[in-house]
This record gives C-alpha cells, structure tokens and sequence, in this order.
C-alpha cells in the first residue's frame, strides 16, 4: 500500500477516536447537567410543597377564626390593649367553674365517653380566650385529651405563645386566631422564647428533645 494513503488512514481513524471521545464526553456532561436540573427540580417542588402545606394550614385556620360564634365580639385588634393582653383579662371574663364543669359532663356523655375517663379529657375552647376566643359559646367548645402532642396542655402553652405575640405586635390578632383554629401542632415547633413564626412545620417527634412529652406527664 502507498505509505502515503496509510497515513492518512491512521490519521482519519485516529481523528475518529478522539471525535468518538469528545462525542461521549458531551454526552456524559449533558446528561449530568440533566440529573443535576432534575433533583433540583425536584428539591425545588419539595420546599413549594411544604410551604403551600402550611400556607394552607394557616388559610384554613383563618377562614374557620372567622366564625363569629367562636370568637368574643369584645376583642378586636385595636382592643387588644385593653382585652387579652390586660393582666387578669381571662379570669374575668371566664364562665364560673361549675357551669363549664357541668358543660363538658354533657359533652362527655353526648360522645359516648365513660364518666370515669373524663379526667383524661379537658373542655377546649377552640380559639381560646387569651386570643379573643368566646369564654363560653357552644359552637367555641369542644373536648381535647389533656395529654399528646394534640392535647390541651401543649395547645395551652401555643396560646400562651401566640398571645405573647400579638400583644408584642409581632403578629395580628386573626393570624394568632388563625393559627390557634387550624392545624396549630404544625405551627407549634415554630416559635422559641424570642420568636413568632407560625410558618415553620412541626416535623419534629419528640418535642424539644423529649421536655414536652417530660411536661405532657407531668399534672
């Protein structure tokens, strides 16, 4: 064979080979692009998820505060001075202790609930009246376990929390209503001693490493 075209054929193979080489490389880059957009993608809906996940939890608690059964026509956002957020507001304005004992009694009985057991449950106000609930309405009552991460002692302590709240102006009064109605062990994990962010998911199962389910024990 003509050295010459031997040449050129080694050169045409070898320009092959690495044409073959680029090729596959693009190839392998293009396709790590595509699965690095793709969890992206994904992480990104994740995070839109959840968040609509709590954004709706908050909606739907707000359009449930907005009952004016539930709520005390005395507290209003621009009351709150003189309302809930006056020491000792609660206390006045709550039923006597006999009429409510003798309410949730009724209430025990009508859900089929042995007298026996009713120390395990408490009479919940569903907004309660530290966030301008009624103290007194049939339609703010209901029963709750005292115990649990859904129970009245940990809902007690959301309230306590969420007044704290509104009366710093750190948050409005139906958001705190709002908040309180709807899923309110979701926004539970979401406040600490200085904060008010009712946003954040309560995905946590202990509690703050076990003090909660410590308190839920204790009487």
């Amino acid at each position: 064979m003509n050295p010459g075209i031997a040449d050129i054929r080694r050169g045409n193979r070898f320009r092959d080979s690495i044409n073959r080489t680029n090729t596959n490389g693009a190839i392998a880059r293009t396709l790590a692009r595509r699965r690095d957009a793709a969890h992206s993608v994904r992480k990104t809906r994740v995070a839109l998820l959840l968040g609509l996940t709590t954004v709706l939890a908050l909606h739907v608690g707000a359009a449930r505060a907005q009952d004016a059964g539930m709520l005390d026509e005395r507290v209003t956002q621009e009351s709150v001075g003189e309302t809930i957020c006056r020491p000792g507001y609660a206390h006045t304005v709550a039923p006597p202790f006999d009429a409510m004992l003798a309410h949730k009694d009724r209430m025990l009985a009508a859900r089929g609930i042995d007298a026996d057991d009713g120390a395990d449950f408490a009479l919940d106000r569903r907004v309660p009246i530290v966030l301008g609930g009624s103290p007194d309405a049939p339609a703010n009552l209901d029963l709750l376990p005292w115990a649990g991460r859904e129970g009245e002692r940990r809902k007690a302590r959301a309230a306590v929390m969420l007044k704290r709240c509104v009366c710093e102006g750190k948050l409005s009064l139906a958001e705190a209503q709002a908040a309180i109605v709807g899923k309110w062990s979701v926004v539970y994990s979401g406040f600490s001693q200085t904060s008010c962010d009712v946003s954040r998911l309560d995905v946590a199962t202990g509690g703050d490493n076990g003090r909660d389910a410590a308190r839920d024990r204790s009487p």
